[in-house]
């Protein structure tokens, strides 16, 4: 298991991933028709579920997992699987859109919703942004208004199965409204801090936001 401290070793898909980011890859210029509404510009659609990683895919067994919330929070939460999926459970239909162009609609989650996290969490009236850190080494940051959406959940099944480990099984984020690299697999911890703190992809050229319908997809968009 990578040391959380430590970035991610570099590999083909990173490589070519900042390469995009330098040269505007799938950017469209356009904007999406009102009858296109649910898809965002430059996006395809597709039924798979297509695999992305950073080239390391953790095995890590729901009696193993644990989930570690910290930082700016009145109540710091440490739970294993046990007592994470005794937790108040939702089950959210959504479409996901990555940013290397292709959506997926309709996908069935269980897990904690994201504001039930908060609920038992409570973070402080300072914290504004959450980093999310995940068994391969990978960072991310979101807004904390973007982490509390009202469909953004903490999955650890898709479809009426348990989430599979290359999905980012046993749990991962779901965030629908940002693009899919916003929704951390392989979730290790959250750490809620009051300044921002750019995670792997948005100091290699991503967005820090990353709207699919605005089609946030790196730095200067």
């Amino acid at each position: 298991m990578a040391d959380e401290n430590e970035p991610p070793r570099e590999s083909k898909l990173t490589r070519s991933k900042a390469r995009w980011a330098r040269e505007g890859k799938f950017l469209t210029g356009k904007v999406s028709r009102p009858e296109e509404a649910r898809l965002p510009p430059g996006q395809h659609l597709t039924r798979d579920w297509p695999t992305l990683d950073l080239g390391l895919t953790p095995n890590i067994s729901r009696e193993r997992w644990r989930l570690d919330i910290y930082g700016a929070v009145e109540n710091p939460i440490f739970w294993d699987f046990t007592q994470f999926s005794a937790q108040p459970q939702s089950k959210f239909v959504s479409d996901i859109h990555c940013v290397t162009t292709w959506s997926r609609y309709d996908n069935q989650w269980e897990g904690l919703a994201t504001r039930d996290l908060l609920d038992a969490c409570q973070p402080h009236e300072e914290a504004r942004f959450v980093v999310l850190h995940s068994h391969d080494g990978y960072t991310t940051n979101l807004a904390l208004e973007d982490f509390a959406a009202e469909d953004a959940i903490l999955v650890h099944s898709w479809s009426g199965a348990p989430l599979e480990q290359e999905h980012g099984g046993p749990v991962r984020l779901v965030v629908p409204h940002l693009y899919f690299w916003k929704s951390a697999k392989w979730l290790q911890s959250i750490e809620f801090l009051a300044e921002d703190a750019p995670g792997y992809w948005e100091v290699r050229g991503y967005h820090n936001r990353g709207d699919p319908w605005q089609e946030q997809r790196y730095s200067a968009d």
